[in-house]
């Protein structure tokens, strides 16, 4: 057999091989990611953050506000549609900003994204803020919700861990949400609320189970 009728042959495995291998991605892929928004959850993100964590890299907590109540009154359905909501206004950003957004569970979600120009944090949580809460469509209905944001930057000097950032962006987020909704940005070195199981106290998860 010569080399090339060998390599004429191999090649149509050669071509199912790679496209087994493909669909195979692509269904791992899938498999990250969350059925109801389309973003990847928070083992991807715990991954792919941690690749952007420079000077000037924003890391964000979001927690729905009257997510809840939207469920109540108008069904599971609205709740899905507001998720998916949220996580279009933040895939938008995360593809502006090169970074990346994920669902953590629930009605919270992360976006970690390097900012060109870290003073316009600001503007920025103003922005996503105004996109996340605006009104959209559901069965025929106009319904929002609202959105609390927490956002700390990293500063020059020695890079935190990724969970001491998220962990600082959580407390802005919750002092946001004690102030009505909007948005906060960190401004401690480190955690200032009280810690129970190793996550915020009053937090979801933070309870002492017996």
């Amino acid at each position: 057999m010569s080399t090339t009728f060998a390599a004429l042959s191999a090649a149509p495995l050669a071509v199912g091989w790679a496209a087994h291998t493909l669909v195979w991605r692509r269904r791992i892929e899938a498999a990250r990611r969350d059925p109801v928004t389309g973003l990847p959850g928070r083992a991807v993100f715990e991954v792919q953050a941690p690749r952007l964590l420079a000077a000037g890299t924003a890391v964000l907590v979001i927690d729905l506000d009257g997510f809840k109540a939207l469920n109540d009154r108008h069904g599971h359905a609205a709740g899905d549609a507001a998720l998916a909501f949220a996580a279009r206004s933040l895939a938008t950003a995360a593809t502006l900003m090169d970074g990346c957004a994920a669902r953590l569970g629930g009605d919270e979600f992360a976006l970690a994204a390097p900012l060109l120009h870290p003073d316009d944090l600001p503007y920025e949580l103003s922005n996503l803020h105004e996109r996340i809460c605006a009104p959209f469509d559901f069965d025929g209905r106009r319904v929002s919700v609202g959105a609390s944001i927490g956002a700390v930057l990293v500063e020059t000097g020695p890079v935190p861990p990724l969970g001491r950032l998220m962990r600082r962006a959580d407390e802005a987020m919750y002092a946001a949400k004690q102030a009505g909704g909007g948005w906060a940005i960190s401004t401690s070195g480190g955690p200032a609320l009280p810690t129970v199981n190793g996550r915020r106290a009053g937090r979801q998860g933070a309870e002492v189970t017996r």
